[in-house]
């Protein structure tokens, strides 16, 4: 089997999918790419048993048939060779040889029926939306996806359809996203739980765009398609935690506050917060915010004073300043606005400028202060 390819195209794509691939794998074949190859087409996959991802490429080839070769050092070779057509054959024993301009390289390939199969898509329920809107909501809530293997609902973001929407929520119990799209339409209510590392994946590999993405699930698995990339991932068989309880249905008052200034305030009076807690008090009076954070242990202490618009009475409430860094991040607004009620319960973040189709609501849990 003989086939002809473009390094730099080949690399490119390989790069896109070796994240699936772990470093310490239970098989060694899992350190492999499976090739196919079908007339002018070559299909690439790489798998680690949870996520399936695929790619499509452009060939020259007289042959149709498969081999596995060894990840690793198909990357590291083909990052340090220049643009140009590569020949690789294989031989009857799995043997590759893959010559380049100015050289032969030889690498030991593996059986490749010996690498797993791929999940079918069996009574799927498909539908679409934009590229960028599923990478949008991505990048909004997968920060706060838990990294507590005891609550494996938490570890991954949770997906709900409706006919209308579709909204995205992560919490690891301390923080809660939640991001609705109101410009998708879903073949029926349903949910799922995403696990973080094919979302990771997807995020580099799905272009920011108005590209139409193709989406369709069963009760195990997840399948997207863009293009000339196709991921498979097993869903979380867990139970979501009822989100909806944890907001506030009642939050009276409000503080608006510049959100790059509140940011950068949280940052800098962080330094001298305790590093187990990261605990920041905001005390809002009037117009004005003021922030401390201090560590006994080692006598730190900082403290700011800003400019803020607050609706309520005088309140002293405390959180994880990391967290709501993390949190503020995720809105490009100029201004947002917290919502408070006592200083037992939760706070919420909306922003200012709000775009359209979309919603987006942050949640952070507040820390006991030490009167």
């Amino acid at each position: 089997m003989k086939f002809i390819v473009s390094s730099s195209a080949l690399l490119k794509q390989l790069q896109q999918i070796s994240g699936v691939i772990s470093t310490n794998t239970v098989l060694p074949i899992l350190e492999d790419f499976l090739f196919e190859i079908n007339k002018n087409k070559l299909t690439v996959t790489a798998t680690d048993l949870e996520t399936v991802m695929k790619i499509h490429l452009d060939i020259e080839a007289r042959d149709t048939g498969k081999i596995c070769i060894p990840a690793k050092i198909l990357i590291d070779s083909l990052k340090n060779l220049p643009d140009q057509p590569l020949t690789l054959a294989v031989d009857k024993n799995f043997g590759i040889e893959i010559t380049s301009d100015n050289g032969k390289y030889k690498v030991m390939g593996e059986n490749p029926d010996n690498f797993p199969k791929e999940p079918e898509a069996e009574d799927a329920s498909e539908f679409t939306m934009e590229s960028s809107a599923l990478v949008k909501a991505i990048n909004k809530t997968i920060f706060a996806v838990s990294t507590d293997d005891l609550r494996p609902a938490m570890t991954g973001v949770y997906f709900e359809l409706s006919n209308n929407a579709i909204t995205f929520v992560a919490t690891d119990a301390h923080r809660l996203v939640r991001y609705r799209r109101t410009d998708v339409s879903c073949p029926q209510n349903d949910n799922f739980i995403v696990p973080k590392k094919p979302l990771n994946l997807l995020k580099t590999a799905l272009p920011d765009n108005s590209d139409e993405i193709k989406i369709s699930y069963n009760k195990n698995h997840l399948f997207i398609e863009h293009g000339a990339t196709e991921l498979v991932c097993r869903l979380i068989d867990a139970r979501f935690p009822d989100y909806k309880v944890v907001i506030p249905a009642e939050n009276p008052y409000k503080m608006t506050i510049n959100r790059v200034d509140f940011q950068n305030a949280l940052r800098r009076v962080n330094v001298f917060s305790n590093k187990s807690t990261n605990l920041v008090a905001l005390s809002i009076s009037g117009a004005e915010l003021q922030l401390t954070a201090q560590d006994v242990d080692f006598s730190f202490e900082g403290n700011e004073r800003m400019n803020c618009r607050y609706e309520g009475e005088d309140m002293k409430i405390a959180f994880n300043a990391r967290f709501l860094v993390e949190l503020l991040s995720a809105t490009n607004s100029t201004e947002v606005v917290m919502e408070l009620s006592t200083p037992t319960k939760a706070g919420i973040l909306t922003p200012v400028d709000k775009q359209e189709d979309e919603e987006l609501l942050m949640l952070s849990m507040p820390l006991m202060l030490n009167q």
